[in-house]
Parts: C-alpha cells; structure tokens; sequence
C-alpha cells in the first residue's frame, strides 16, 4: 500500500511477546520509509531480556538503526512527551496480556503505559497489536474494554494456534500499517476478528 506519513511524528512502544519481536521491526522500517518520525520505547523486559528470540542489546540497536532515533527506555524519559503533546500517534506492538490488563484499569507503572497514558490524555490515537495467551480467557473482559475506549485502535487480531493454546489472540501484523492510517481519522480498521484459513484445522 501507498502510505504517506510525512512528518507524522509516531512513538513506537515494544512490550516482551519476544517471540514476535522479530516481525515488528520491518514494520518499524515501513513506518520510517513512509515518511514517519518513529521514536521507539521499550519496556524492561525488551531492554533487559535475553531469550532465543534474540539479545535485548542487538533489538535495541536495530531499533536505533530502522528509527534514526534514541530508545527510550524510562517513565523519567517518556513522561515528558505527553505534556509537549508530541506524538500524533503511539503504538503499542507488540501489547502483551499484562501491558493490555494494566491499561484497560488504568496503571500507570511502565515506560510503555507511561507513553499511551500522556497520549490519551491528549486525546490521541493508542494503535493496540495483541499478543497474549489469554485473550480468550482472563484477558477478554480487558480486550473489551479497550475496545470500547475512545481514541484506543486494535489491528485486527485472531486465534493463531486454536486447538494447542484456544485462548490466545495475536495480531495480524501485515494490518499494521492499514490500522495506523484509519486510526489517524479515527476510525477502527474494519473487521476486528479475522479468520484466517492457515490457523483453522479441518481434522
């Protein structure tokens, strides 16, 4: 698709579904190459955690590298953004079960929840991309409310693994960027649940 985002400044927020962290920076690269002004931030768990998925340092290095820009990686260093009234949108990709259950009640205890509190309160377009365990289970009343929240946008999100973990719900990254343009005139990218016949099992 041909997306211009030309001088559309976008905080970029990573939370640790770690697994999915590799197919979120080409989608950051999109962004930038679509003329986005990308600040990425981090939560603990991406700045500090090694997994087989990666090292924390090369992820935040690629990051810097795509963004042009300087990781964020503390409330000290993101509050400041909601008051200057900075970003023209933040996304949340991955947002994690503990990330997504955290901002539907309202805490505010990370970097990234830190960042999507001063967005909305300025009442601002937070893009969700989904990726949890439980979103069919604990997390779905959260989910709804998010879903019903003014100014909060989901990329539109399915079962990956049905019949092993029935629960879990995560976001069809290639959507990303389609999310992003409607959530700027603040409309929700439509359907919300996809089905996608590669995650379905006749047997």
């Amino acid at each position: 698709m041909n997306l211009n985002l030309e001088g559309i400044k976008i905080g970029f927020a990573l939370t640790g579904s770690h697994c999915t962290i590799g197919g979120i920076i080409p989608q950051v690269d999109k962004l930038v190459a679509a003329g986005a002004r990308v600040t990425p931030i981090v939560s603990s768990s991406v700045q500090h955690a090694n997994t087989r998925f990666g090292k924390a340092e090369n992820i935040l290095a690629e990051l810097e590298k795509v963004t042009y820009n300087k990781v964020i990686k503390s409330i000290v260093e993101v509050e400041p953004f909601g008051p200057q009234k900075y970003f023209d949108l933040i996304v949340i990709a991955p947002c994690t079960g503990n990330t997504l259950a955290k901002l539907a009640q309202g805490v505010t205890d990370t970097t990234v929840l830190m960042a999507a509190k001063g967005q909305l309160r300025n009442l601002k377009p937070v893009v969700l991309a989904l990726a949890t365990n439980d979103g069919l289970g604990l997390n779905a009343k959260n989910i709804g409310i998010l879903l019903s929240t003014k100014n909060v946008f989901m990329v539109p999100f399915g079962q990956d693994d049905p019949f092993q973990k029935p629960n879990s719900l995560v976001a069809k990254l290639d959507l990303l960027l389609p999310t992003i343009e409607k959530a700027m005139k603040r409309e929700q990218l439509q359907p919300v649940l996809r089905i996608d016949h590669a995650w379905s099992c006749s047997g």
